[in-house]
């Protein structure tokens, strides 16, 4: 039998994609490169994203309509080629391919100010003159927009090299993406860790982050599928533990730091931050009330051989600037900004040093049997 193309297109016409419920000749679906060479027919089919969830079910409905309408002994399975509108996300270890260094900033537990000093510190970082992005990847207690008075911001899609990628928000000098731009603000997010893992992977494969001196991920507290999620999305060239002097905090921060450095893990630790160390009342800048005890941080830092990045005092003005969406960072001539400026010049001299005597860490990959 005598194969010619609009054997083919009669064919694919009784094939209907999922989505609209219409032929894949109508919708425009099927390429203008059909060759016949003898019994061997192939085509491409075009899909508008990578993603598409219907783009096997399709190809396999094609190759039988063809079997069955055309000749079943055309060779055909395997010859269907699938392009997309949309390019397709870069492989794993080519993500984020401008951003030169990814800090994660963690916790043991809650309650000690991670993300008030994952801002402020990615605040001072832009304050130095580095380009910087931070991801609010605290699923489930985003605060980022609000401290950095950003909550009614809604990011935008915007077409960047033949991909459609999210604009994230930016203020201070700082990019910003936070999951807390997408749900309503009042409302719990209840998702499963499955949810909440794709979501953050998405803001970092399809966002638009550009070139980064720092990109900086606020993680959630404690150790859990986020963690996992982060470790085996990205490369982090290190990470940074949050604590308060406290005993019960610090035993936390301890957990904290031997998962990052635990064998499967392997992300460099480049130093632990103390936060909350003393009280400094405005009025008596010379003052310090160790509310919460005294250079525990510092005394853990030497336990684990780890660098004490900074210690950073309560003031009132602290928490202000959180509510209000002015991180004190921005003024680095108060007794708390200038904390801030001395974490970033050291956590910048860590990472130099890190990238000068270690090789670059590797993403965990998952292996199953």
């Amino acid at each position: 039998m005598a194969i010619y193309p609009k054997l083919i297109m009669d064919a694919l016409a009784t094939v209907r994609y999922p989505g609209t419920g219409k032929n894949l000749v109508d919708m425009g679906m099927v390429e203008d490169n059909i060759r016949i060479e003898g019994n061997k027919v192939s085509f491409s089919l075009l899909f508008e994203k990578p993603s598409d969830p219907f783009i096997k079910s399709v190809v396999k409905a094609a190759e039988t309509a063809i079997l069955t309408y055309v000749d079943k002994d055309v060779d055909i399975k395997g010859n269907i080629k699938v392009i997309t509108r949309q390019v397709a996300r870069p492989e794993p270890d080519k993500l984020l391919p401008q951003v030169k260094n990814i800090i994660a900033v963690s916790s043991g537990k809650g309650g000690v100010g991670k993300s008030t000093v994952a801002a402020n510190l990615a605040v001072a970082l832009a304050g130095l003159g580095y380009k910087v992005g931070l991801l609010d990847a605290d699923i489930f207690g985003p605060s980022q927009p609000k401290m950095f008075h950003v909550e009614d911001a809604r990011p935008v899609l915007e077409e960047v090299g033949g991909r459609e990628l999210i604009q994230p928000a930016e203020n201070y000098g700082v990019k910003l993406l936070s999951i807390g731009f997408f749900v309503n603000k009042e409302d719990a997010v209840l998702w499963r860790g499955a949810m909440a893992s794709n979501a953050l992977k998405q803001l970092i494969a399809d966002a638009n982050w550009g070139e980064l001196d720092y990109f900086l991920i606020d993680l959630p507290p404690g150790t859990s599928d986020i963690h996992l999620t982060m470790v085996q999305t990205l490369a982090i060239t290190g990470a940074v533990v949050v604590s308060t002097p406290q005993e019960v905090a610090l035993a936390d921060a301890r957990k904290g730091i031997s998962m990052f450095m635990g064998e499967k893990i392997n992300v460099p630790v480049l130093g632990l931050i103390e936060n909350m160390s003393w009280f400094t009342p405005a009025e008596l800048p010379e003052n310090k009330y160790y509310l919460f005890g005294k250079e525990g941080g510092k005394r853990l830092a030497e336990q684990l051989n780890v660098p004490l990045l900074g210690q950073i005092p309560i003031v009132q003005s602290i928490c202000e600037g959180g509510d209000n969406g002015e991180p004190v960072a921005l003024n680095p001539d108060s007794i708390t900004g200038n904390a801030f400026r001395r974490l970033a010049e050291n956590i910048v001299e860590q990472i130099n040093f890190r990238n000068e005597n270690l090789a670059p860490t590797q993403r965990v990959q998952v292996t199953r049997k």
